[in-house]
């Protein structure tokens, strides 16, 4: 005795979307495994941010820094990256606080 499937509509359309997520799946795999030179591409494009203070990435100055005669916390701040170096030094209550010798504690933004 022979069975007859009988599908709705709903079952169809659901079949056909699943489907077509399915190959869609697929061509986004193979999109991205096979697309190294364009990934190459977009690095080369993206714009390059010289931040001051900065070299290749690196760090002026070392975590632990020494104020040197005329510095002040703003000039500090931009050689160095740190713009919260009050919050993270408690010794410092006040922008006068500051004095050739004192150590302080960096810790870049950027």
């Amino acid at each position: 005795m022979a069975k007859s499937y009988s599908h709705s509509a709903s079952m169809v359309v659901a079949e056909k979307i699943s489907w077509y997520c399915a190959v869609l799946a697929a061509m986004m795999l193979l999109m991205n495994c096979c697309n190294v030179e364009d990934d190459a591409i977009v690095q080369k494009q993206q714009p390059t941010v010289m931040i001051a203070g900065y070299s290749n990435g690196r760090p002026v100055c070392d975590e632990i820094y020494e104020v040197k005669e005329g510095e002040t916390l703003q000039t500090i701040s931009e050689k160095c990256g740190d713009p919260y170096i009050v919050e993270g030094n408690p010794h410092i209550h006040d922008h006068d606080d500051l004095f050739p010798g004192l150590l302080i504690r960096i810790t870049p933004s950027f």
